[in-house]
């Protein structure tokens, strides 16, 4: 357990490392006004600090830099909350499109604003809707032999399909299939479909089964694409400028970011920091992630995350993405916002 001198030390070197990026002495530490030790006793406290890991020292006879265990015990017991003033709180808003049609644009606004505000990378992503009910399926003949599937779900969510079939269905077929879909899949939770359940629903249609199944896989195939996760990555070029990555690592991260879902995902409450040299998974070494949860009505409806150097200014960053997350997860709780615009037709 550490005393309380050198968790104020330890705050210290955190501080000054943040703002100028080079290893901190005892004696730059000893000017400090709420250090009232010598250079010697610091020295010793920096000693003890390094023995247990929470200190570095990058060349012999330099200072010492925080490691992410430093900077782990640092925003969990020593920062101190840094409220937004109100003028901050103005600016974010100002920066937030409040007026989006889809809780997907919202969030993308969101992350636009933070990684200019930040001058980091923003990742972002939308979670898969598991409590979500399919509430319509529906077939529209839109040509000789092409039909428009429609798949609705109880939050908002909607897939369409376009579907080349090799014959022409009846209005008799086309009947059957509506009162099917509602029988056997309305009120039906994405969760618990699978392709097993699809199967057995061709196989109780009977004589329809031969005609109607392609048009049973294209609903699977839909309610499969609801249940993606999809993640985005706004100021990807705030990765690029920052002198504290490797390039290399930046690129290999923006080809593999869909990665990064699971982890950003795994903020369930409140807000979660994770160093790149705690995940194998996370490729940028020298980085931190912020991420927080959104929620709509208390359920999870998406994660927003912050990317950038370990040397990052968390007393100021932190507040933003709880702001953030905080006045979006008010805003699609209170408003009718659809999680996804309806888009255009895919064709099977």
């Amino acid at each position: 357990m550490l005393d309380e001198r050198k968790l104020k030390i330890l705050g210290a070197i955190v501080d000054e490392y943040i703002v100028t990026g080079e290893p901190v002495g005892s004696k730059t530490i000893s000017k400090l006004a709420d250090i009232n030790v010598s250079s010697a006793t610091i020295r010793n406290d920096m000693a003890v600090l390094e023995q247990l890991g929470y200190l570095e020292q990058p060349h012999t006879s330099a200072g010492r830099i925080p490691t992410f265990s430093g900077y782990r015990l640092y925003i969990e017991k020593i920062m101190k909350e840094n409220p937004l003033s109100e003028d901050d709180k103005k600016m974010l808003d100002s920066m937030l499109d409040t007026d989006a049609q889809t809780e997907e644009a919202l969030i993308q606004s969101a992350s636009t604003a933070l990684a200019e505000v930040t001058k980091c990378a923003v990742v972002a992503s939308n979670l898969a809707p598991k409590y979500s009910v399919i509430t319509k399926v529906e077939v529209i003949p839109t040509g000789k032999r092409l039909y428009v599937l429609l798949l609705i779900t109880s939050s908002g969510s909607i897939k369409n399909k376009v579907c080349r079939l090799e014959f022409d269905l009846t209005p008799e077929q086309l009947d059957f299939f509506s009162k099917y879909m509602e029988e056997n899949l309305n009120g039906v939770s994405l969760e618990s479909l699978s392709e097993e359940m699809f199967q057995q629903i061709i196989v109780a249609m009977g004589a329809y089964m031969i005609t109607l199944s392609p048009l049973i896989n294209a609903v699977y195939e839909m309610s499969k694409g609801l249940m993606q996760k999809e993640l985005t990555v706004s100021g990807e070029k705030n990765l690029l400028q920052c002198k504290d990555f490797d390039h290399n690592e930046i690129v290999t991260f923006l080809e593999h970011k869909n990665e990064l879902t699971e982890l950003i995902d795994e903020s369930f409450n409140g807000i979660q920091v994770l160093f790149g040299k705690e995940k194998d998974s996370f490729v940028i070494g020298n980085s931190s992630m912020i991420s927080s949860q959104v929620k709509k009505d208390g359920k999870t409806a998406g994660s927003l995350g912050i990317i950038g150097p370990m040397r990052l200014d968390y007393k100021k960053v932190i507040p933003y993405i709880e702001y953030f997350t905080k006045k979006i997860s008010d805003i699609i709780s209170e408003e009718d916002i659809p999680d996804t615009p309806g888009k255009g037709p895919e064709e099977e």
